[in-house]
């Protein structure tokens, strides 16, 4: 199985999660296997350095456009400052099996995962292969949006 992502929405994931000691966490917009949308969130965790939940307000608002005919949630993403783009044991006890893609962060690396009954990592995740490519919109650069425009 595969998700798709943006290489501006993938630069956007590392730079959020550098500028952050801390464990960062947003919402996927999208649908099916496409992110078109990362929404940062803030994280209400009570140790935020090792662990994240997402503000129960920001997860409502975001179901609530949804069902107006906004873009639908399709997952979450949170970094792993200290740690590997792997879903840890925390991971999987804190996750529902409902099928939900989850982007973890860790330096350089966003892996992709999807959270099942019964998965292959922690009882919780299988792995999803992240394909990143492409642009958002016209404006988007690999290299940002300062890039020197070709000729």
């Amino acid at each position: 199985m595969m998700v798709r992502i943006t290489i501006a929405h993938r630069n956007e994931l590392i730079a959020l999660a550098a500028a952050d000691p801390d464990e960062i966490c947003g919402l996927l917009l999208g649908a099916g296997d496409q992110i078109m949308r990362l929404v940062p969130c803030r994280n209400v965790a009570g140790d935020r350095a090792v662990r994240f939940e997402i503000d129960p307000g920001a997860l409502i608002a975001a179901h609530r456009v949804a069902r107006n005919g906004g873009a639908q949630v399709i997952g979450h993403y949170h970094s792993h400052p200290s740690g590997v783009a792997r879903p840890s044991p925390r991971d999987a006890a804190d996750s529902a099996p409902d099928g939900s893609i989850w982007l973890i962060v860790a330096g350089e690396a966003v892996t992709a995962w999807r959270a099942v009954a019964d998965g292959g990592v922690h009882g919780r995740f299988d792995p999803l292969v992240l394909d990143v490519s492409g642009c958002a919109d016209s404006g988007d650069s690999p290299q940002g949006r300062n890039a020197i425009p070709p000729r």
